[in-house]
């Protein structure tokens, strides 16, 4: 009971922490005037992935790599699968072009890469990380030079900026609530792991990444309610790329990660590669550049049976 406890609130502090990161990072780019497509592609993939990024970090030095990569390869398909779907069942999303020449190319060569790196044999070393480090740095460059004039639609909520002291307050706020969320999550997935003796890896693909992905769930919704729809699906890629990049990369420039259970390798990684691929022939059929209410069923049926058979 006390490690359900500790899940629960862990995640709490997590979801509290992602949204007072998000609001004060938004309000950041927003002062440093970045483009929205931009923002949902960087600012924002970013401030919502710090809770998977606090959690693999803790994780790992903590001796639970399982735990660091469970929560990464899970929310990556919880991501497109859970999030992505409940999305476009609310209400359906045109694709911008950005999507097929540049965001969803560079999902999948960062998923490919780490898919290379941990295959081959089973452990991201330092050099491994530094390289996926590199690459986010490169992609973000590219980003900055060559999204920076990208348009905002017409109708467009402005947004009103906060006053610098609830900025930096939002700013500290969201850290210290994300690192005190992660040292009850991981403390109570572990307990949880031991007292129904399933592996660390089954209770980070399944509680500990739905919960690190609530905040893109959130931000997804909201940007969907306000009508900011490129901040959504900008989002949602960016969010699977730092993932990838930035998380595992800096958590295992840290300390090498190293999978234990053999699972993740023979089944998980094949689910994530799967449903980031599916992504794009979705969003070209039935009608091009758009995702609707029936991609969001093909997704959550996707989820669920990933979930069904990891649990199986």
């Amino acid at each position: 009971m006390q490690d359900f406890l500790f899940v629960l609130l862990g995640l709490i502090l997590l979801i509290a922490g992602g949204n007072w990161l998000l609001k004060s990072a938004v309000d950041l780019s927003m002062k440093l005037n970045i483009p929205k497509i931009v923002i949902g592609m960087t600012v924002v993939s970013f401030a919502t992935s710090a809770p998977e990024l606090i959690v693999s970090v803790k994780a790992a030095l903590g001796g639970f790599p399982d735990l660091a990569l469970g929560n990464v390869v899970g929310s990556n398909i919880a991501n497109l699968g859970l999030v992505l779907a409940v999305t476009i069942l609310l209400s359906p999303i045109d694709v911008n072009k950005s999507f097929y020449t540049t965001d969803w190319p560079v999902m999948m060569v960062a998923s490919l890469l780490f898919f290379f790196f941990i295959y081959s044999d089973g452990i991201i070393e330092r050099y491994e990380g530094l390289i996926m480090v590199i690459f986010l740095f490169f992609f973000l460059v590219y980003l900055l030079r060559f999204q920076k004039k990208a348009v905002v639609s017409e109708g467009e909520e402005i947004a009103v900026m906060l006053p610098l002291y609830k900025t930096v307050l939002f700013l500290g706020l969201g850290g210290v609530a994300l690192w005190g969320g992660s040292e009850l999550l991981i403390r109570g997935a572990v307990g949880l792991a031991t007292t129904f003796g399933v592996s660390e890896r089954v209770i980070a693909i399944t509680i500990v990444s739905v919960g690190t992905s609530i905040p893109e769930l959130a931000a997804s919704v909201i940007a969907v309610v306000k009508k900011e729809k490129a901040i959504s699906l900008g989002n949602l890629i960016g969010s699977n790329i730092f993932n990838l990049l930035a998380v595992l990369g800096i958590t295992s420039l840290i300390t090498p990660i190293e999978v234990v259970d053999s699972r993740l390798l023979s089944n998980d990684i094949f689910w994530m590669l799967g449903i980031s691929f599916l992504i794009l022939p979705l969003v070209f059929f039935p009608k091009g550049l758009r995702l609707g209410w029936r991609d969001g069923i093909i997704l959550m049926g996707i989820y669920l049976s990933f979930v069904y058979v990891t649990l199986a």
